[in-house]
């Protein structure tokens, strides 16, 4: 762990940092529970269970006054109708906010909170997404040609907890519609989210 003051270089050429700390690597069949079309997620995961995210980290103490940085990377794909996203999650500490800022491609930060509010905010190149403490977020690239690459910042106290996610999924679901992206209503969360809708 640096001590000093540090900086590190993001390789767009590969969508990777050279010398982060931890590489985190989803697979499809770690989203058990978020797509909608149970059977084309099953048959995918039969197929090869792809990588559907990287997320590269550059670690520091957690605890409050440090900032948490990397980068992350979500790749092109399709279950069903609905594109290729990160788990998504609350911080543990929910009045933590998070700063996310797209580097390349063409996505979305889907976020909610407890209370059942939901927004989404597109990703393009240049574009920083502020994400406000105690909603969720989640990743999703719109693209089916190329990688969604996002820097993040958050503080270092600030945790994840991705159970209530896990249970419930998003209250929202992005399919492909018409060449395009639409925002539907999750017909399993009011099911399942606990005290919300």
């Amino acid at each position: 762990m640096k001590k000093r003051p540090f900086g590190y270089e993001i390789r767009l050429r590969d969508n990777t940092i050279p010398e982060f700390d931890r590489r985190i690597e989803r697979r499809l069949s770690a989203l058990r529970g978020q797509y909608l079309d149970e059977a084309a997620f099953a048959q995918a995961v039969l197929n090869g269970d792809p990588l559907v995210y990287e997320v590269y980290e550059i670690h520091r103490p957690q605890k409050e006054g440090e900032l948490l940085s990397g980068l992350s990377v979500v790749h092109p794909g399709l279950v069903g109708e609905e594109f290729y996203m990160t788990k998504g999650h609350y911080h543990e500490i929910s009045d933590t906010a998070e700063v996310y800022y797209c580097l390349k491609g063409h996505g979305l930060l889907l976020m909610e909170n407890e209370q059942g509010d939901t927004t989404a905010e597109e990703f393009r190149p240049g574009r920083v997404v502020y994400v406000v403490p105690g909603y969720a977020h989640r990743s999703v690239n719109l693209s089916l040609e190329e990688d969604l690459v996002t820097f993040f910042v958050y503080p270092g106290n600030a945790g994840h907890a991705y159970g209530a996610i896990e249970a419930a999924g998003f209250q929202k679901l992005v399919v492909r519609r018409n060449g395009t992206y639409e925002l539907i209503q999750n017909r399993a969360w009011a099911r399942k989210a606990p005290g919300i809708g």
